[in-house]
Parts: C-alpha cells; structure tokens; sequence
C-alpha cells in the first residue's frame, strides 16, 4: 500500500514540474526585467539599415553579430542578443558593442542608434561605413562614457556637437584615413571627463594647444596627417 502511494506521489509530482518551472521562470524574469520594447525595436531597425557582409570584416575573427538578433522565442529579450548589454534593474540597453560585425552601409543622421540614450558604452569599430559622415546624432547619446568608432571607413568633418558628450572618459576615432578635425581644441575643452583620445591617422588641420602638448606623443607624417595617441589626466583650458 505504502508503495502504491508512492507510486500516486511521484506522478503528481511529475505533473507539477512544468508548474514549478513556469513560476520560476516569472519569478527570475521579475528579477532580472526584460529588455525595453523601445530599445528592442532601435536595435532591430539598426540591425535592418546595413548589409553584413563578410567582405566588410576588417579582421578575420570578424563575424556579423547582429544577424542572430530577433524576437522570437527564447531571443525576445534583446538583454540577451550577442554584443549587448543591459541595465540589471531597468532593463535599459546601456552598453552596445558591435566592433568587427562585418556591417557595411552609412550611418545615417536619424539612425535608430540614437534612440537609445541610456547608452554608457558604444564601440562600431572595424566595421565599414561606406566613407559616411559621423552624425552628430551621436550627442543625444548624453551618457556616453566610452566611444569607440575606430577603423570604421568614416569621412568628412568631425561634428563640433561631440563636445556636447562630457562624460566621454575614452574617444577613438583613429584610422579613418578621410576624417577631419578642424579644431581640435574646440572638440575637447568641453570634455571634462576625458582620459583617452586617440586620432591615430585623422587629418588634423588647427594647432595643437600648447598646453596639450606634453601629453602628446607625435609621430609625424606631414601636420595635415597627425598620428597623436595620449592620455589626459585633466583640461586646464
């Protein structure tokens, strides 16, 4: 009889796990919120704008991250998609890292990128931008403390409106061989927070201040094409 009951247990038992693990499912869920509608919907317009391309890979370990991002199944939290990173308690999408996703096209002015203004951390490095100009989009990106868009095939004038991003602590433009900064003082007398600017190979055409140099380290090939590393531990202008 003893054996019997169980028997009764454990089949009821085994009809009560789907149970268990549906509750502890929402329970870990309500822990950790999902992802914003708002920033899944930026994520996968941004996603829809550029072809990936193997052949826009700058380096051979590149591989197009952003094509497993969906909202489908077990994906729909965009928390969970390759290269982004989410706020624990809020859900927001704060950090996006898409460096040598082998992404080719412009990055245009109202790109659903700057939608996601509770970004912290932003890095489009090695990728290939087709030769387009850097939107000054970017400054609606007010909480950036990280930018990198290095070796990204970007060109023209680097917008004044960067100097509107002072909680930049890192900026790397380098290796965009047709980018060029008009003012360099003008880009970083506003940034307050900067420790680390590198525009390794950005046409620079306005003098360096004079305080700025002896944080310097020149290699030069001409003073149009600047090779300047440096680490900043404060701005006195």
């Amino acid at each position: 009889m003893a054996s019997f009951l169980c028997y009764l247990m454990s089949i009821r038992l085994l009809f009560l796990l789907p149970l268990f693990h549906v509750i502890a499912t929402d329970c870990f869920a309500s822990m950790h919120p999902l992802c914003h509608d708002d920033d899944s919907s930026a994520l996968l317009q941004f996603k829809e704008s550029f072809v990936m391309s193997k052949n826009a890979c700058i380096h051979p370990s590149g591989y197009p991250k952003i094509a497993s991002w969906k909202l489908e199944g077990m994906d729909r939290d965009c928390c969970s998609w390759d290269g982004v990173e989410c706020d624990d308690d809020t859900g927001h999408v704060i950090g996006l890292d898409v460096s040598n996703g082998c992404l080719y096209g412009s990055m245009v002015s109202n790109s659903s990128l700057f939608r996601l203004v509770q970004l912290q951390r932003l890095n489009l490095a090695y990728n290939n931008f087709s030769f387009s100009q850097i939107p000054s989009g970017f400054s609606q990106l007010s909480r950036l403390t990280y930018l990198n868009l290095s070796n990204s095939s970007f060109s023209g004038q680097i917008p004044s409106k960067f100097s509107e991003l002072s909680k930049l602590s890192y900026l790397d433009l380098s290796y965009n061989y047709m980018l060029h900064l008009g003012n360099l003082k003008g880009l970083v007398q506003n940034l307050t927070s900067l420790q680390d600017l590198y525009l390794n190979y950005v046409q620079i055409s306005s003098p360096v201040p004079e305080n700025l140099i002896k944080f310097i380290l020149f290699d030069n090939i001409g003073f149009n094409w600047l090779r300047i590393t440096w680490r900043i531990p404060c701005w006195n202008f």
